[in-house]
């Protein structure tokens, strides 16, 4: 995976100190780390509607990507379906990553199966193949357009967004 690039995000109103100053840009390496430690995520899709929808999921940071899964019925599997920009968010709010793309429905097998051993390794389970079986599970892939990261100990300083350049979407 290409490093993305980091610039300070646009905040107007809160304060926020030109890149040079405070903390200055967080590294990757910092964001990197949070999304793959991160227990539990919050992932942001649209209903149908138009109206938010906000649950709690388990996802690990595979190849460069937020893997995650969910019943096929599931309203959030029906709105990524339907309309697959979203919002995966790590659950530490005093250091926040939020991730935004598109999230892909992976059914290939190899890579099924990858994701299924890497959140068993990660959350200490054991589930079989059932698991990923794209007849009544969907597993989706949330490579990031753009990425933001804070360290609340220096809120002013700290602000860093991560483009990622679009070959590697």
């Amino acid at each position: 995976m290409t490093e993305p690039t980091a610039a300070r995000p646009y905040m107007p109103g809160y304060g926020i100190q030109p890149a040079t100053a405070g903390s200055g840009l967080l590294p990757w390496s910092w964001a990197e780390q949070r999304l793959i430690r991160s227990h539990d995520f919050w992932l942001a899709t649209v209903t149908p509607d138009g109206a938010p929808h906000l649950m709690p999921v388990w996802a690990v940071w595979h190849t460069g990507a937020l893997w995650f899964s969910s019943s096929n019925g599931s309203r959030k599997a029906r709105n990524l379906a339907g309309q697959p920009r979203c919002s995966l968010a790590t659950g530490d709010p005093l250091e926040p990553v939020v991730v935004q793309g598109r999230a892909e429905r992976v059914t290939d097998p190899a890579a099924l199966a990858a994701m299924l051993a890497a959140e068993n390794a990660k959350y200490g389970t054991s589930y079989g193949p059932d698991m990923v079986d794209p007849a009544s599970n969907s597993v989706l892939c949330l490579r990031p357009e753009w990425v933001f990261a804070l360290d609340s100990r220096d809120f002013t300083g700290s602000p860093t967004r991560f483009t990622f350049p679009s070959d590697t979407l």
